[in-house]
C-alpha cells in the first residue's frame, strides 16, 4: 500500500506543476486512480473571474469522467504556495461532493501530503453527511 501511496503522491507533485494559479499564488496537484488501475491527474485552473475557476481534484475526476472512467479507488492530493514544497491540502467542499457521485465513501482513500510523509483518509471521514443519489431516491 505504501508503494501506491507514495506513487500518487509523486504523481499529484508532477500534476501541481501545470497549476495556472496567477491570482492566489497557490498551486494544487492531484492524482486519481480508477479501479481499473489507470490513474489521472489535474491542477488547479484559476480564472480572473474566479468562478470559473477549477480544482485540482475535479479536473483530475473530469478527465477521467470524460474517458469513461467512472469508479475510482484513491486520490492522492498536494497543494501549496507555487515554487515551494507542496504539502497537507484537503479537498475543498465542492471536490469532496463531485468525488462521492463516482466512489463508495467508506473505501474511497484521500491521501494528502507529500511524496515524504501523508495522511490517509476515507472520504466519509472527510464528507460525513453527503449529499447523493441515494437521497434523490426517498
Amino acid at each position: 500500500m505504501k508503494d501506491r501511496e507514495q506513487n500518487l503522491m509523486r504523481l499529484a507533485e508532477e500534476a501541481r506543476k501545470f497549476s495556472y494559479c496567477p491570482y492566489s499564488g497557490f498551486a494544487v496537484g492531484a492524482a486519481l486512480l480508477g479501479e481499473n488501475g489507470q490513474i489521472f491527474t489535474g491542477c488547479n485552473i484559476e480564472n480572473a473571474a474566479y468562478g470559473p475557476s477549477n480544482c485540482a481534484e475535479r479536473t483530475a475526476v473530469f478527465k477521467a469522467v470524460s474517458e469513461g472512467i467512472t469508479s475510482f479507488q484513491a486520490i492522492a492530493v498536494i497543494g501549496g504556495k507555487k515554487g515551494e514544497k507542496g504539502g497537507f491540502c484537503p479537498p475543498c467542499g465542492v471536490c469532496r461532493q463531485v468525488l462521492g457521485e463516482f466512489v463508495d465513501p467508506d473505501n474511497f482513500q484521500v491521501i494528502l501530503g507529500n511524496e515524504d510523509s501523508w495522511k490517509v483518509y476515507t472520504l466519509k471521514e472527510l464528507l460525513p453527511l453527503g449529499f447523493g443519489r441515494e437521497d434523490l431516491e426517498k
